[in-house]
């Protein structure tokens, strides 16, 4: 692996930034990565359930395929590791490389380490690093000990996002049926869940976990490879090593240019040099001077350079710049609390000093102001004391004010008559006249009941709701009939469960309409 060859820009990142930099990779290498992944699920998938059906046990497939989720895991992985370093594989590619690729570190993602919560994370050490068991374990302790927490997160993430793409798809199935029938189609749900679930629910349910699967596991793969390369490049400097290597790069281009510019600058300085070596040969007559003074070179840019100009405005900035660095020559400040103990010489001195006017006259009123204070404090004490019959039972909680009782719900209970009245109409009006609008409004619902099982010619079971009404109304010879009763339902369950009480003039109506329709007598 040479990271010289990574197209990902390397740079100290949060793991926030590292888990969307994997995501990113995913999304760059989307096709690369479902095609083989659809190519290879689609037929386990297949299989597992062909299985499940001939065991009369079809929970199972499910089961199954999300346990070898950790196999599955190895292509985004494959992909994107490659894909990073500027050579996305092909679907055969990927494809041929399942079969015997990173085999031996997934062994334990399959078995003990199944439900390791920091999978992710360090499923790239196994399969991408290699190495002998001891190798990888002290890897892996490396690796995850800065981002552990994160990856666990993100696979708790990543779960709850399944969870909530399967409930999704249950609720949509429920859009598509109609508010009337919702209720009864979530009942017969219920019972089909409880007690004999039909082949094509759990094939279904079954579908919804796999697309649930192969929607989210890419990403999770990804963001996990991310926490990956932001722990690689923080415990061994790769971005540093990336600077490093592009910069030898740039010097290796120019050293044909810097070996002529030597070439040209040496030759004019080198007699220059000799000149200043001769001129600085000692003399017999100066015996004072060592031969270590007359060696020693004097540090300036002529000396340097020569006559040739040298450009020593930037050598300086890069030095100090070396100087600001913070690892160079760093300060630190400790501060330490100590307990303040006035110096025995400058109390016995502040003692010693003569009681001057000013400072009889503060000590005097310091006095009177403390005994002012006093006297307000007993006052305060008093005033408590004769008034604690008042504050104190409040205190206690006893002299809270106690709630008025609250008056009893009053339940209106429904009583209708076991036989219904010849005159329903003019029932029905009188209870309505009586304030008692619900009541009027069932007498007419059980009324019109009754006219459904007669014309209907349906025998409808005690306790018939609403709905099994409704679909029972479809055999009523005329559109008329059907849709009056429509209209009757929905009245009374306006009344019924969500207190909307037709108006005065709607009831007439409606009492008009039964007429005329049923024939009822007015």
């Amino acid at each position: 692996m040479r990271i010289d060859q990574l197209n990902v820009v390397l740079r100290a990142r949060s793991q926030w930034e590292a888990m969307e930099l994997g995501t990113a990779l995913v999304r760059r290498h989307a096709g690369a990565i479902w095609k083989p992944w659809l190519l290879l699920t689609l037929p386990v998938f297949a299989l597992l359930n062909l299985a499940g059906w001939w065991l009369d046990n079809l929970w199972l497939p499910a089961f199954v395929l999300w346990w070898l989720k950790p196999a599955f895991e190895r292509i985004p992985l494959y992909v994107i590791s490659r894909g990073a370093f500027g050579a996305e594989p092909g679907t055969a590619e990927t494809l041929r490389a399942q079969w015997n690729w990173g085999w031996r570190g997934t062994r334990a993602y399959l078995t003990w380490r199944r439900l390791s919560p920091a999978r992710s994370l360090l499923m790239p050490v196994d399969l991408l690093e290699g190495g002998d068991a001891g190798q990888r374990a002290l890897r892996r302790s490396a690796l995850g000990g800065g981002s552990y927490g994160h990856a666990t997160l993100l696979t708790w993430t990543c779960w709850h996002f399944e969870v909530m793409l399967k409930l999704a798809g249950v609720a949509l199935f429920f859009m598509f049926v109609p508010v009337e029938w919702l209720s009864e189609s979530l009942r017969a749900t219920w019972e089909l869940i409880g007690k004999d679930t039909p082949a094509w629910a759990w094939i279904g349910f079954n579908l919804l976990a796999w697309a649930a699967m192969t929607l989210i596991s890419p990403f999770f793969s990804g963001a996990g490879f991310g926490l990956y390369l932001n722990r690689r490049t923080a415990l061994e400097a790769w971005d540093v090593e990336i600077a490093f290597r592009r910069l030898r790069e740039r010097l290796l281009r120019t050293a044909p240019l810097l070996v002529m510019l030597l070439a040209v600058f040496a030759l004019p300085v080198l007699p220059t040099h000799a000149q200043h070596s001769d001129a600085a040969e000692p003399t017999p007559h100066d015996n004072h001077k060592t031969a270590s003074d007359a060696d020693a070179p004097v540090a300036t840019p002529e000396s340097v350079f020569g006559k040739t100009p040298a450009d020593t405005a930037g050598f300086r900035q890069a030095a100090a710049r070396v100087y600001e660095d913070p690892q160079l020559g760093t300060k630190r400040t400790v501060t330490r609390w100590v307990k303040k103990k006035p110096d025995d010489a400058e109390r016995a001195q502040r003692d010693d000093l003569p009681d001057l006017p000013f400072s009889t006259f503060a000590k005097l009123l310091a006095l009177i102001s403390q005994s002012f204070l006093w006297i307000v404090v007993g006052i305060l004490v008093v005033a408590l004391a004769l008034t604690a019959r008042w504050w104190l039972p409040w205190l206690r909680g006893s002299g809270r004010r106690r709630r008025e009782a609250e008056s009893p719900v009053q339940q209106d209970v429904l009583q209708l008559p076991d036989v219904l009245p010849p005159d329903i109409l003019g029932s029905a009006r009188q209870l309505w006249q009586q304030g008692k609008p619900r009541h009027a409004l069932a007498l007419l619902y059980r009324a019109s009941v009754e006219v459904l099982s007669q014309r209907a010619d349906v025998v409808l079971p005690p306790g018939a709701t609403e709905a099994q009404c409704l679909r029972a109304s479809r055999r009523m010879p005329q559109d008329a009939d059907r849709l009056l009763f429509a209209r009757m339902v929905r009245a009374w369950q306006y009344a019924a469960y969500a207190g909307r009480l037709p108006r005065e003039d709607e009831f007439q109506a409606l009492l008009g309409d039964l007429h005329r329709q049923y024939g009822w007598p007015a």
